[in-house]
């Protein structure tokens, strides 16, 4: 349903902004309406990464927790998120990072589906906005923590 790609040139390195990424559990730090994140599994095998992790999203009496599995796969800087549980019926989301200069260029796209279909159509009215203000929350992230370095 929901279907949307953002494109940043963030000023850090690339390894920095993969790991801010994938440290899952910050995310109630910086990005909106996160509530609460927690890792359950975290493991390398291979040229992989494998996360499983838990991020509880909402404001005032509206949130849900979904589960999600995160592959990062380390050769090609790339990573993938699909949903395991929760109010998705499906989730399929990728980071690609690449090096320009001494900035990163980010993309970020995402694929999704609610169960129910009226937050669905709420959803669709309201995504590349929301979206925007993620990207945005991990961009002024990365700048505070490795622009002072």
């Amino acid at each position: 349903m929901p279907k949307a790609s953002v494109k940043r040139t963030i000023n850090c390195s690339k390894e920095d902004l993969i790991n801010l990424v994938l440290n899952i559990e910050d995310y109630p730090k910086f990005i909106p309406y996160c509530i609460n994140a927690k890792i359950y599994e975290n493991k390398l095998e291979n040229d992989y990464q494998l996360i499983i992790a838990d991020l509880t999203i909402g404001k005032g009496p509206f949130k849900d927790t979904y589960k999600s599995d995160v592959k990062y796969n380390m050769k090609d800087n790339i990573i993938f998120v699909k949903n395991l549980d929760g109010p998705l019926k499906y989730l399929d989301n990728k980071w690609q990072f690449k090096k320009i200069g001494k900035s990163t260029e980010v993309s970020f796209d995402v694929d999704f589906e609610l169960k129910n279909r009226f937050l669905n159509i709420l959803m669709t009215k309201s995504f590349k906005y929301g979206l925007d203000k993620i990207a945005d929350a991990f961009q002024r992230r990365a700048e505070e923590l490795f622009n002072n370095r």
